[in-house]
């Protein structure tokens, strides 16, 4: 009976552990940078409105055909000043009439470059970059569609000789969890800008000194790599709200799968790979940062599997905490109909079948990266039309 009692208090004290980690990971994280914002915002020295350095604007597109037209005509409405700003768009290997389109449309200040076969992200962005002359490289999607003054926008924090990256802001347009999720995703990136840096830059819209960047690899996160070179650098890294630029959703909760988890275990090859970040005595706040931000996250699903081991346990003998759970395995519920294919996205409401499709995408990046698997090859996600 004794043993009974204390291996039921070890549940207990798990369960609670567990629910602590979980809260952290996406309320506590979020209070502990508002506090520090508080004490010790570091400012930004950015005050000439008019600080327009040369630009390179690389656009990595492969198979565009349904978007590249109008990311063309929205990227030639930019306003900034056309003998600073050179547009290079480099073609992964497409076999579409990606290439017929953007021959078409071409202007004098564009460069259209070619991979000869597919190679990959990484490829095309270090190909790209190989050609830039501007102070500043511009990453930008094609299927984000920029406000006419998001260039301008996103420069001005570089008068600050300690930024060395600033990313824009993604606008989700449509139904979904995903426009919820990358609102809040945005409030991080605003309170870690205040505090120090940001830990991750928008994969579709983000700009950085070119002298301090460095070649991309296969299998990284580029934006998440970049964030980290820079910071590794000494440089900061920060967000711009007056830099966005308006994308719609991703088509399904199975596509939105793929993109995180593809997204998830080059996250996790990069941060591991530059495992010294973590380090407090080398990087300081940034390593909180990063454990909080990033590492937390990455093991919400592990928690939420040991709330609902450890409640199943206690509550064997207190059937009255049975319940406690519930948002839980409503949510490992969801994954099960999501997975065999009878859950229609509306069933349990879009933002907790995001929330669901996320954590599992989590778990098969744990999957991925322990064995090894980076899913390398680039495959642009289908949004909405």
């Amino acid at each position: 009976m004794t043993e009974a009692l204390h291996a039921i208090g070890i549940a207990e004290l798990i369960f609670w552990l567990s629910l602590a980690a979980v809260f952290y990971a996406y309320f506590g994280y979020p209070a502990l940078l508002f506090l520090l914002s508080g004490l010790m915002r570091r400012k930004i020295r950015a005050g000439n409105r008019d600080y327009t350095p040369t630009v390179s604007l690389l656009i990595p597109v492969h198979n565009e055909e349904a978007v590249i037209e109008r990311k063309l005509r929205n990227t030639l409405s930019i306003d900034y000043p056309a003998d600073r700003l050179e547009i290079i768009i480099v073609s992964d290997g497409s076999t579409d009439r990606t290439g017929e389109i953007v021959g078409r449309n071409i202007s004098g200040r564009m460069r259209f470059l070619k991979l000869p076969m597919r190679s990959g992200k990484a490829a095309a962005l270090n190909y790209g970059h190989k050609s830039a002359t501007g102070e500043i490289v511009v990453f930008s999607d094609s299927s984000i569609m920029l406000d006419k003054n998001a260039i301008r926008s996103i420069v001005l924090k570089f008068q600050d000789p300690a930024v060395g990256c600033v990313s824009g802001e993604d606008h989700i347009e449509g139904p979904g969890g995903e426009g919820l999720y990358g609102r809040y995703e945005l409030f991080l990136r605003n309170l870690e800008s205040r505090v120090h840096s940001i830990v991750g830059a928008s994969g579709s819209f983000y700009a950085e000194r070119r002298e301090a960047c460095e070649p991309f690899r296969e299998g990284l996160a580029p934006d998440f790599l970049s964030v980290l070179n820079i910071v590794d650098k000494g440089y900061r890294a920060v967000t711009e709200p007056a830099a966005f630029g308006t994308m719609t959703s991703v088509k399904g909760v199975k596509d939105e799968f793929r993109r995180k988890a593809r997204t998830l275990v080059r996250g996790m090859a990069a941060l591991f790979s530059n495992a010294r970040l973590m380090n407090p005595l080398r990087t300081g706040v940034f390593s909180l940062e990063l454990l909080s931000h990033k590492v937390a996250r990455w093991l919400v699903p592990f928690f939420m599997i040991s709330l609902l081991v450890s409640n199943a346990f206690s509550s064997g003998a207190r059937p009255m905490r049975s319940s406690r759970p519930g948002l839980f395995s409503d949510a490992l519920a969801g994954l099960a109909f999501f997975r065999i294919g009878g859950l229609h996205e509306r069933t349990l409401g879009r933002v907790p079948l995001y929330f669901t499709a996320v954590n599992a995408a989590i778990l098969y990046a744990w999957f991925l990266y322990a064995t090894g698997i980076r899913m390398e090859i680039w495959n642009p996600s289908k949004r909405q039309a």
